[in-house]
């Protein structure tokens, strides 16, 4: 198995230390926990191995994994006990205690090693370099989350002010993104 995938096992394990512990009393019966992912993603490969392959089973645990489109949805269903832990960017948490939320979240830091945005263009460029990007439209991702900061530090590390140098896209649901790339991004996203 790559390096990369038994790390990041571990790591989705290691986070669910708590409910291990608390499903090896000797019980036979399975802890079921309930997990929320804001987002189907490639990072959270990981996660799907374990589950299909019975390994949470093996170690006390059923994990019903359910799509939470959206950070907000997502931090709802914690909240208001719907799932026992969410898979989502750290911001949702900063944000729910900027409100003054009476039960603070607790974050398990760094359960991927980068954020999973990915750059794409329409036709092959041999030889890229980022000030190609300059006077492009860009489909970005909703302002304050993870991915849309994460995405303008990389764009202003190789000196692309997105907010001038570019035609940034920001009202396309996360779901859509892709469909609206594919799509030639029409006005009615």
């Amino acid at each position: 198995m790559k390096k990369w995938v038994k790390s990041s096992l571990l790591v989705l394990v290691a986070s669910l230390g708590v409910l291990i512990l608390a499903a090896c009393g000797g019980d036979e019966e399975l802890q079921e926990v309930k997990v929320g992912e804001v987002t189907r993603s490639i990072f959270y490969a990981p996660q799907y191995v374990a589950i299909s392959q019975g390994f949470f089973e093996e170690e006390g645990l059923k994990v019903d994994l359910a799509t939470v489109a959206g950070g907000d949805k997502t931090m709802t269903a914690l909240l208001s006990d719907g799932i026992d832990i969410a898979l989502v960017g750290s911001e949702t948490s900063i944000y729910v205690s900027a409100q003054g939320a009476n039960d603070p979240i607790k974050n398990f830091a760094q359960l991927t090693q980068t954020d999973g945005t990915f750059l794409v263009a329409r036709e092959k460029i041999e030889n890229f370099t980022w000030d190609q990007l300059k006077g492009s439209t860009f489909l970005g991702q909703r302002k304050g989350g993870m991915p849309q900061m994460a995405g303008e530090f990389v764009l202003k590390k190789h000196g692309i002010d997105p907010h001038a140098d570019l035609e940034l896209i920001q009202n396309i649901d996360f779901a859509n993104i892709s469909t609206a790339f594919a799509d030639g991004y029409k006005e009615h996203y």
